[in-house]
């Protein structure tokens, strides 16, 4: 009788989070998998039939943890701050989950309606005590702006000041008013 797997599917994909955590999405392969849960690479292939599927698993991991780490306040400046924070303190999965080329092709509209920026969208109209449709116009504005912060810090071109990116983001707010 054959040996049962000792490394798991769900093991497998925290790896793989992981690996892409410390070390940055272009490490992810099944062999550089396979050496970080000391195991061969067979179990993960079978798995996992190609390495796009894993990638689509451990994107849709990564999200929930980017979408928990921000939504865990309720006020939208806030959540940008944090969205922001995200970028700088775990830099390989914002590069992973932004910068990874998923989204060519989409418009800036077509990524904020998506499904995954829903409970973010109710989060604002809550907060901003707007219907949705304004909601998405206002959003629109002050996610280049926070995208804009958290990809120059994420790359290293600015460095990270909470304080001045907070007063820049009020004083933004304040005009939009």
């Amino acid at each position: 009788m054959p040996k049962k797997p000792t490394t798991t599917r769900e093991d497998m994909i925290k790896g793989a989070f992981e690996l892409i955590r410390k070390q940055g999405h272009e490490t992810l392969s099944v062999r550089n998998l396979a050496r970080q849960l000391d195991c061969s690479t067979q179990p993960i292939m079978y798995q996992f039939k190609d390495l796009e599927k894993l990638k689509d698993e451990v994107y849709a991991f990564a999200d929930k943890y980017h979408s928990d780490y921000i939504l865990k306040e309720k006020d939208l400046l806030k959540i940008g701050l944090r969205y922001i924070r995200f970028a700088h303190e775990e830099s390989n999965l914002f590069r992973f989950l932004f910068q990874s080329g998923r989204f060519d092709g989409f418009s800036l509209s077509e990524l904020i309606k998506a499904p995954e920026a829903e409970s973010l969208l109710e989060t604002a109209a809550a907060d901003l005590h707007l219907p949705k449709k304004e909601v998405i116009r206002e959003f629109e504005i002050l996610f280049v702006l926070v995208h804009g912060y958290a990809s120059l810090i994420c790359n290293n071109a600015i460095t990270y000041n909470e304080r001045s990116i907070r007063n820049t983001l009020l004083k933004m707010v304040k005009e939009r008013k």
